[in-house]
């Protein structure tokens, strides 16, 4: 090596100390007994103050083969001679450097450093330094780059809360995020013109401009969140059909309108399966007020109902033959029903006559207490099972894809203001004493209508009447949606001479299947109410928001599928008190800020935000099974020897990532099949 200018330690001349740094040219052998104790003092510094007084260019290197041979029994080489400089020999390289180098590494006590003799010692010291280095490089990354823990959305307070885990998955979006945007940022500005923007693209792929409108969209049109719910219909491996004989054959009339034949008839589902029977097409209402003339096969897709549920039940189109002739049982079920009444009464009937005819469909399986694999029937045959023709949905997609223009979200209105509504009702608010008397003899002239007086104001201060046009354009307005909002309208025609001028004076985006959809389209659906109420249903089901402004059977079958297709925006106006606040503003008595200040907090719980369905004490008073597929709660032994409810349904399951799903096999097996 290159030695520097020479420097005396303990006062020799600089001639001799130039001679002693010469390398030598023979190998050393040193005595394997005891050294000098002079030696020893004279070759290593007691204090580690002393190394100061060290040249580094005075430590002679020697060759490997030296190393190896200074020290045959690994005890450690030994200073030989008498000079007073610093062989090799006695310390590892390293070792000389850190000594000459102490104030760098200052914090290594002395014992460690002067502790290394050999190189086997050297590599197990070395190899240990590495290991500690690598152990505490993992903590730290955990330690900054863990994750948190959050809590679960929609619960208040501190009991029944759900936990959340949050990995690195989400810091590692938003890195792949912010590294996406960054090569957007470098792309020419013409790249940005010719690119365009569909659902299904992924938004780390989206260019910056449209990943900022992405990410900024306004609230109004925000559906709720439902992180972690997962639609769970899964048919468990035990209720598959094995083809074992059946028990007869049930023929079902589906009552009422389009949307409570369509629930009356996935009850039947579930009750064909309850009763081990084979279910043949259901026949559908002709005689309700629309007296619509269709059948199963023109508004559902029948081949796709049978096929979906062939694993469940067998569907016929016909009776066979040899029972063709026979005169069935006519039977109409006692509403809201459990299984239990159609296993104890309807199994041994229809086991004796074969053929049973249910007269009425609506409303006659229970909505709460029944098995979970019946449940997740139900919404299967109403979700999966049951798609309109080809015909009805295509047109709907039309109408939809019309209404999305140029990317523009729409709000689908229910407005019940409808003659039959109104009179069925007793509600004739802002209607003329002409218009009031017609609804009055439409009740009257209906017999199953119980209810023949009425006090309209009365019932409508109770929340029993839809909202007006009027009153449905002051809420839209005061839950903030401006006046250029796309608008559909679902319903039939509106009632009132001039009942809907007010909404079109404050919206005039305001459309129906009517005005949106051609002459030539619509031709071949304008004689059938049920096949319009389909397409009104679909434009419903896509729209970026479903207002409802009463809780009829559309309302229900609406929101209930929006809930499964993953919590879609819905908002539930509470009629009560809105009607109080409209009043107070129409008086005076408060300000429009206030009046829509008041609208808006009166509402930010009803947005269609998953909770538990609730039960009440008569069927009656529950909330319809269709309206909020979320049938319960299953109490789990959960985090930290806490109790946390832990929510099933038969459409949707709550996964907080540790429930104990041992404690109920169906949820495990339905978890897994998703």
């Amino acid at each position: 090596m290159s030695l520097g200018g020479p420097t005396s330690l303990t006062g020799t001349t600089p001639t001799a100390s130039a001679a002693i740094a010469l390398p030598t040219t023979t190998r050393r052998r040193v005595a394997d007994g005891p050294m000098d104790a002079s030696a020893v003092s004279t070759a290593v510094p007691t204090n580690i103050n002393n190394v100061s007084n060290i040249n580094p260019d005075h430590v002679v290197s020697s060759s490997p083969d030296e190393d190896e041979e200074s020290d045959p029994t690994g005890n450690g080489g030994a200073a030989s001679g008498s000079g007073s400089h610093v062989h090799s020999n006695h310390y590892s390289p390293v070792i000389k450097y850190l000594l000459l180098r102490r104030r760098v590494f200052f914090c290594i006590p002395e014992a460690w450093l002067l502790s290394v003799r050999s190189g086997r010692s050297l590599g197990r010291k070395i190899l240990g330094t590495l290991t500690l280095m690598a152990v505490v490089s993992v903590f730290l990354t955990f330690a900054f780059l863990g994750g948190h823990v959050d809590v679960g959305y929609g619960v208040k307070g501190t009991e029944g809360r759900l936990l959340i885990l949050k990995t690195n998955n989400d810091d590692w979006k938003v890195a792949q995020r912010a590294v996406a945007e960054e090569d957007q940022a470098a792309r020419p500005k013409r790249i940005f013109e010719r690119l365009s923007f569909s659902e299904s693209e992924s938004e780390s792929s989206m260019p910056k401009r449209l990943l900022d409108e992405h990410n900024t969209i306004p609230g109004i049109w925000m559906k709720p969140s439902s992180v972690d719910f997962n639609k769970c219909i899964t048919r468990p491996k035990n209720r598959i059909r094995t083809g074992s004989k059946t028990n007869g054959y049930l023929l079902v009339h589906a009552n009422g309108g389009l949307n409570q034949m369509r629930t009356g008839i996935c009850d039947m589902v579930a009750v064909a399966k309850i009763m081990n029977a084979t279910l043949v097409l259901p026949y559908l209402d002709h005689e309700s007020f629309w007296t619509d003339p269709s059948g199963f096969k023109d508004i559902f897709d029948w081949r796709r109902f049978i096929e979906v549920l062939t694993d469940d039940i067998e569907i016929i189109e016909y009776l066979p033959t040899r029972y063709a002739a026979k005169k069935p049982l006519l039977k109409a079920p006692i509403s809201w029903s459990k299984a239990s009444y159609y296993r104890r009464e309807m199994i041994p009937l229809l086991k004796k006559h074969k053929v049973i005819k249910f007269t009425h469909t609506d409303s006659r399986l229970a909505n709460n207490g029944l098995a979970s694999s019946i449940q997740r029937l139900r919404c299967r045959a109403n979700y999966v099972g049951l798609r309109y023709t080809k015909e009805i949905e295509d047109l709907g997609k039309v109408l939809v894809n019309r209404l999305k223009k140029n990317g523009n979200p729409y709000i689908a209105l229910h407005l019940r203001y409808e003659k039959d509504m109104l009179a069925f009702t007793g509600c004739s608010h802002n209607l003329t004493a002409e218009e009031d008397a017609q609804l009055r003899d439409m009740r009257y002239n209906v017999k199953h209508w119980k209810e023949k007086e009425i006090d309209s104001e009365e019932r409508r201060l109770q929340g029993g009447c839809p909202f007006s046009p009027r009153e449905a354009a002051l809420f839209l307005k005061a839950m903030g949606y401006p006046s250029t909002t796309t608008i559909y309208i679902v319903a039939g025609e509106i009632y009132g001479s001039n009942s809907m001028a007010a909404l079109r004076s404050e919206y005039p985006n305001v459309f129906s299947h009517n005005t949106l959809a051609t002459e030539e389209e619509l031709d071949p659906f304008r004689p059938y109410q049920n096949r319009l109420a389909a397409l009104d249903y679909i434009v419903a089901l896509e729209s970026d928001v479903f207002v409802y402004t009463y809780d009829g059977n559309m309302a229900k079958a609406v929101q209930g599928h929006r809930r499964f297709e993953g919590f879609r925006k819905t908002i539930n106006p509470d009629r009560q008190n809105f009607v109080k606040l409209v009043d107070l503003f129409d008086k005076g008595d408060i300000s429009w800020e206030e009046f829509s200040s008041e609208v808006r907090t009166l509402h930010s719980d009803r947005l269609g935000a998953p909770y538990v369905r609730q039960i009440g004490e008569a069927p009656r008073l529950e909330e319809n099974f269709y309206a909020n597929p979320f049938p319960g709660s299953e109490k789990f032994g959960g985090f930290h020897g806490d109790v946390q409810y832990i929510f099933r349904l038969c459409c949707t399951y709550k996964l907080t990532g540790e429930e104990d799903l041992k404690s109920d096999s169906e949820i495990r097996e339905c978890w897994g099949g998703i």
